[in-house]
């Protein structure tokens, strides 16, 4: 028989999104049987409901129980599956073959731990964020073929900064994992960027790790000024605590990256016929985007000097 394949969410007050994200792994053309599994950390809205209307087995915990790692442990735990797809709630699979797409990805080699595909922005995605993720992603594979990655036994003690990048990098909201992998070498329990540390840790045991360029999910997010502040800060903040980056900070420098990404958002929504009339907007737009998201790495690649209370507030998941 045709082992299962389990398609894992963790969901929080995710009515609003859940449904076409469930809809679309629910169309999936795929020869295995698929487990649907949603593990809830404490909806208000009508999540569970959402998730047991589409077949869901759902797992429920309170939300203080939530952790990036530790809840997607629990959801492997629960499976059924030979091997697990995580998404998240609002991460939409961007057609019917996404799944088997990543099950091939397994197929690559023996030794496939992992294998995860790119995010696509959403049709109404402002131009900063669209250039983002499809420039971050091209640089995956530029030529659209399958990446793979893997550490022979003389580096699997390489320090972390050298597997900045690709080379390192995996995704828990587009990316599946094999059970044996994870048997060997689970998700650690930490606040952030746990699919990261995943990767490390599944490279250094020996797994191979996959990227399939046509495996995609339609995932992007917009958020206010003081928000992308915040984003940027987590998103640093992670980066520090898994490789040691810190974001350099100044003047000059720092006015000319600006810039420098100001003019590639406008290259770009020229280059796709969205520059629209009102270039003033774009670039004005452009411009407070970029200064905050430096602002929020600046500030949270430096978070360990900051007192709890400032790293609070300036968090957006409030750790």
């Amino acid at each position: 028989m045709t082992p299962t394949v389990t398609v894992a969410i963790p969901v929080r007050d995710g009515a609003g999104v859940l449904g076409p994200t469930l809809a679309a792994v629910c169309a999936q053309r795929v020869e295995n049987a698929v487990e649907l599994l949603v593990c809830d950390s404490g909806s208000r809205d009508e999540s569970v409901a959402i998730a047991r209307r589409y077949g869901a087995e759902v797992i429920e915990i309170a939300p203080e129980a939530f952790s990036h790692g530790g809840t997607r442990n629990l959801l492997m735990e629960h499976a059924s599956g030979s091997h697990v797809a995580f998404l998240t709630q609002d991460a939409v699979p961007a057609d019917e073959l996404w799944l088997a797409r990543l099950l091939d990805g397994f197929g690559v080699a023996d030794d496939v731990g992992l294998v995860f595909g790119p995010y696509r922005p959403r049709a109404d995605a402002s131009p900063m964020v669209a250039r983002e993720l499809s420039e971050w992603f091209r640089s995956f594979s530029p030529h659209g073929r399958p990446r793979v990655e893997r550490l022979g036994p003389a580096d699997r003690d390489t320090p972390a900064r050298t597997l900045l990048g690709p080379r390192g990098y995996f995704t828990d909201a587009n990316g599946c994992v094999a059970r044996a992998a994870w048997e060997a070498v689970p998700f650690r329990c930490v606040p952030y960027a746990e699919d990261h540390v995943l990767a490390h840790d599944m490279l250094r045991a020996g797994y191979a790790k996959v990227y399939i360029p046509d495996a995609a999910v339609i995932h992007s997010h917009e958020y206010s000024g003081w928000d992308w502040l915040r984003r940027s800060f987590d998103e640093a903040r992670a980066l520090h605590e898994v490789y040691g980056l810190v974001e350099p900070f100044e003047a000059r420098r720092t006015s000319l990256k600006v810039w420098g990404l100001v003019g590639a958002d406008w290259h770009y929504a020229r280059g796709m016929g969205v520059a629209g009339r009102r270039p003033a907007g774009l670039l004005a737009s452009s411009g407070v985007y970029h200064s905050l998201r430096v602002a929020g790495a600046v500030l949270g690649s430096r978070a360990q000097r900051l007192p709890d209370a400032v790293v609070r507030r300036l968090s957006l998941e409030g750790r």
